[in-house]
């Protein structure tokens, strides 16, 4: 066995030497083979030499050794010195040129054993990195497995959320319903209240008064005026004729009478009597409030809801929000049916707009784009790109041909539906929240706190309108007579476009 051993080892070292030696000799010959074509002129002339040395050396041992012949002529020694010159200058060239070969030759050597360096570095950093590549790739991978359980989790919580909310909405509401209902209660009895106090100090207003009734002739003779106050008691005696005989202010005859007159019949804010169907109103205002319970409630979109806006012409409601979707909700006995989702906006609803139809809707985004829609189909029928910022407002024109789109680029665009195409730009100068529009007159809203009214036949600005606080929003009535704005100072404006834009203030 180590006999068997050693000679195996043997085998491998001398298959090892002589691997070796022909590795040196492959070398060898790829040198030899690389050098002869780089030297192959040198080798031409070094040969030519020789064979030229040659002849010399058989020219000149023929002329020593032959005594019998006559010796050359001096002419011949001249031409041979001078070519054996020649040729020793040759030589030396070839050998400088030798020299400088090989100087290439070793800068050529240098060079290729520092570009094999460099591919040994090269070598050695590109397996490091594919280490690098397959530890990323592992760790990505242990990312992707904890991303997943993660995103899992978020589904799970956000599901429970949902659920939660859910049942905090329910509680919320049990809990707000009996405040609801007592709240209602309460002013139920604060009008109650209210009424009976305006009836009281009715009551103590005539009876502050002396009536003169002359029972012979029936007619009553009417007292002299002595405040505003009383203008209520006297047409109250004016109206009910002779009921009584006379008495004075403190009779309890004449105080039981006036209470029975009010406590006939009530009709709204009048008191009349029965067998005349007399109408006498109060003018008083008894209660003014803000409702404090929504008749009905829905969760219509996933994020804030931007715009809201009734069809004319059906029980058609719309919401737009930042989710970039229209729903379509049906009023039915005071509740919101879902009719439909109209899709196609790359960001969030600022304005909607129904058609006088109701069978087509124009909606402005935050994508810089206006969409238009018919109804039966979910996806935009047009889409509007022109403006270089959001559009805030875009609204009908009174042919429905075209349509109007203000932006907060501050410029209001007129389009053509058929064509889709930008018939004409105005420059309305600041941020623009709203458009209204007529035939040939387009009103718009800005932030530099003005109303400005333009000719849309010239483009140009007609007149201006200046309010206190930035202009949110408008509305302009049916028969385009009067115009409704909303500004920022918590005042809405009604213009009467008719009388100079004549301005009543709402605060």
């Amino acid at each position: 066995m180590i006999m068997a051993a050693s000679q195996r080892a043997r085998n491998s070292e001398l298959k090892q030497s002589e691997t070796w030696k022909r590795h040196i000799i492959r070398q060898l010959k790829y040198r030899n083979r690389t050098q002869t074509s780089v030297f192959q002129d040198l080798i031409e002339s070094y040969h030519s030499l020789l064979e030229k040395s040659k002849q010399r050396a058989l020219i000149t041992k023929g002329i020593l050794g032959s005594g019998s012949r006559p010796s050359l002529s001096e002419d011949s020694l001249t031409s041979l010195k001078t070519t054996t010159g020649e040729l020793a200058y040759q030589v030396v060239e070839l050998q400088q040129r030798i020299q400088l070969k090989e100087v290439t030759l070793d800068e050529q050597h240098t060079k290729l054993y520092e570009v094999q360096n460099h591919l040994s570095v090269l070598a050695s950093e590109h397996s490091v990195l594919q280490e690098r590549v397959a530890e990323v790739q592992t760790r990505n991978r242990l990312l992707k497995q904890e991303y997943d359980s993660l995103l899992e989790q978020h589904q799970n919580m956000e599901r429970t959320y949902r659920q939660e909310k859910l049942r905090s909405s329910e509680i919320l509401d049990n809990m707000i319903g009996p405040k609801q209902q007592a709240a209602v209660r309460m002013n139920h009895r604060n009008e109650k209240r209210v009424r009976e106090a305006s009836l009281h100090k009715e009551l103590q207003m005539a009876a502050s008064k002396n009536v003169n009734i002359n029972e012979e002739s029936g007619k009553v003779s009417p007292p002299k005026p002595s405040s505003p106050k009383s203008d209520s008691s006297q047409r109250l005696e004016r109206s009910h004729g002779p009921l009584f005989r006379s008495a004075s202010a403190t009779s309890p005859r004449i105080i039981s009478s006036i209470r029975g007159l009010f406590e006939r019949k009530m009709r709204g804010k009048s008191v009349c009597r029965s067998e005349e169907d007399l109408y006498i109103p109060l003018g008083v205002c008894l209660v003014a409030r803000v409702p404090t319970k929504a008749i009905f409630t829905v969760d219509a979109h996933e994020l804030g809801i931007n715009a809201v806006r009734f069809s004319t012409s059906s029980n058609l409601l719309a919401t737009g929000g930042t989710d970039r979707v229209i729903k379509l909700w049906g009023i039915e006995a005071g509740t919101l049916q879902n009719r439909g989702t109209l899709d196609g906006s790359n960001e969030g609803i600022t304005s909607i707009e129904f058609d006088p139809t109701g069978t087509r809707i124009l909606a402005a985004s935050y994508d810089k784009s206006a969409l238009f829609w018919r109804l039966e189909d979910s996806v935009p029928k047009v889409t509007l790109t022109g403006h270089s910022r959001k559009v805030t407002a875009a609204r009908f024109k009174y042919s429905q041909r075209q349509v109007v789109t203000g932006s907060a680029d501050r410029t209001v665009k007129i389009w053509d539906l058929q064509r889709a195409a930008c018939i004409q730009t105005i420059e309305v100068l600041s941020f623009c929240s709203d458009v209204v529009c007529s035939e040939y007159l387009i009103i718009s809203s800005h932030y530099d706190r003005k109303i400005r009214f333009w000719d849309s036949r010239a483009g140009t600005c007609t007149q201006e309108v200046p309010l206190q606080g930035r202009v949110t929003s408008l509305d302009l009535c049916p028969n385009h007579r009067q115009l409704l704005s909303c500004s920022r100072d918590d005042i809405l404006q009604l213009v009467d476009l008719r009388k100079s834009n004549d301005r009543v203030a709402f605060r």
